[in-house]
C-alpha cells in the first residue's frame, strides 16, 4: 500500500509543485499590490500553458484543478453561517432554481433554432445553467449514444470554460459599475458564472463575504444537477434505473456548514481548515490557468459559440433584472 501511495505521489508531484509555486507567487503579488490572488493565479498559470501536455505535469495539474478544487469548496461550508443564508432569503434561493429552468428552456429553443436538436440544447443549457464543464460531462453521460456526441461535449466544455474565465474577470467589474454591494454581487456571481472554480475566484476577488455568498448560491445550482440528469434520462431513455447522486463536494459543503453552525468545530481547527481551503482554491485556480488554452478556445464552431453566449447573456440578464427589481 505504501508503495502504491508513493507511486501516485511521484506521478502527481511535478504538476502539484508547479501550481503551488504559482499560487505562492500569486499570493505574494496580491499582498504587495492589493489585487486579487485568484486573478494573479489565473494569469500566471496561463503563462505556463505550454507545460500542460507534458506528462511530468499533467497528472498533478488534473488533480489540482479537480480534486483540490472540490475539496477546497467543500471546506468553504465552514464559513457559511445561518446569517449568510438569512441575508439572502428563501425567495432568491428559490429564484436560482427558476433561473436554471428558464436557461434550460432558452437553450433548447436556441438549439432547435440553429438546427441542433433537443440533445445538444440540454447539453449546452445544462452546462450554462448548473456548473459548466462538470455538468456537461454529467449530462453527456446520460444522453443517448451518437457518433458526434463526444465532439459536441468537447466543444461545450471548451466554450463554457472560456465564458467562465471571461466572466470571472468581467462580472465583478460589471457589478461594481452597476453599484451592486457585496451581497448582491456575490448572489449574482453564484447565480450566473458557469464553473465552480471561476465563481469562487470572482467572489473572493471582490471580498470574503461576496466569496462565501457566491459559493453558497453556486452550491444551490450544483444541487440541481441530479434533477436535470433525471429529466434528461426520462426524456431520452424512459424512466430507467441509473445511479444519479449528489457531487461529493456538495455533500461535504453542507456537512461542514452544519457542523460549524452547530458549534461542533473548535475555532482553532476552523481557522486552520479555512486557510487550507483558501490555499486549495488558489492552487486549483493556478492549475486551471495552466490548462487554459486561448488558441483552443478560438477554434469553437460559430454556432456553438452563439448558442452558449446567448444562453450566458440570458442567464445574466434575468439574474440582474431579479436583483435590481427585488432590491436584494
Amino acid at each position: 500500500m505504501i508503495t502504491a501511495v508513493k507511486s501516485r505521489w511521484d506521478i502527481h508531484f511535478g504538476g502539484i509543485l508547479l501550481v503551488c509555486v504559482i499560487a505562492a507567487a500569486a499570493t505574494f503579488l496580491s499582498e504587495h499590490y492589493g489585487a486579487p490572488a485568484m486573478l494573479f493565479a489565473l494569469l500566471i498559470g496561463m503563462a505556463f500553458h505550454f507545460l500542460h501536455s507534458d506528462q511530468t505535469f499533467t497528472p498533478g495539474l488534473d488533480f489540482s484543478a479537480k480534486t483540490l478544487l472540490r475539496f477546497g469548496v467543500g471546506l468553504l461550508g465552514l464559513r457559511l453561517s445561518i446569517g449568510d443564508v438569512e441575508s439572502i432569503g428563501l425567495g432568491p434561493v428559490a429564484a436560482v432554481a427558476g433561473f436554471v429552468l428558464a436557461t434550460l428552456a432558452c437553450g433548447v429553443a436556441l438549439s432547435f433554432l440553429f438546427g441542433r436538436g433537443l440533445a445538444f440544447g440540454l447539453l449546452a443549457a445544462g452546462s450554462v445553467a448548473i456548473c459548466g464543464a462538470s455538468a456537461a460531462l454529467a449530462i453527456a453521460s446520460v444522453l443517448p449514444p451518437k457518433s458526434d456526441r463526444e465532439q459536441d461535449t468537447l466543444f461545450v466544455v471548451i466554450g463554457v470554460t472560456a465564458l467562465s474565465t471571461i466572466a470571472m474577470i468581467v462580472y465583478p467589474i460589471l457589478f461594481a459599475t452597476l453599484g451592486m454591494n457585496d451581497l448582491q454581487s456575490g448572489f449574482l456571481l453564484g447565480a450566473t458564472i458557469h464553473d465552480v472554480a471561476q465563481v469562487v475566484g470572482a467572489g473572493y476577488s471582490i471580498s470574503e463575504d461576496a466569496g462565501v455568498i457566491a459559493t453558497f448560491v453556486k452550491m444551490v445550482r450544483v444541487s440541481l444537477l441530479p434533477v436535470v440528469m433525471i429529466l434528461v434520462m426520462v426524456s431520452f431513455r424512459g424512466a430507467q434505473s441509473q445511479k444519479v447522486s449528489l457531487p461529493w463536494f456538495l455533500v461535504m459543503f453542507i456537512a461542514t456548514a452544519i457542523l460549524a453552525n452547530a458549534g461542533l468545530v473548535p475555532q482553532v481547527v476552523s481557522g486552520v481548515l479555512t486557510d487550507l481551503s483558501r490555499w486549495c482554491l488558489i492552487i486549483a485556480i493556478s492549475a486551471l490557468g495552466v490548462k487554459t488554452s486561448l488558441a483552443t478556445i478560438l477554434r469553437v464552431k460559430p454556432s456553438y459559440g452563439i448558442i452558449l453566449v446567448a444562453e450566458t447573456l440570458f442567464l445574466l440578464g434575468i439574474a440582474v433584472a431579479f436583483v435590481m427589481g427585488l432590491g436584494l
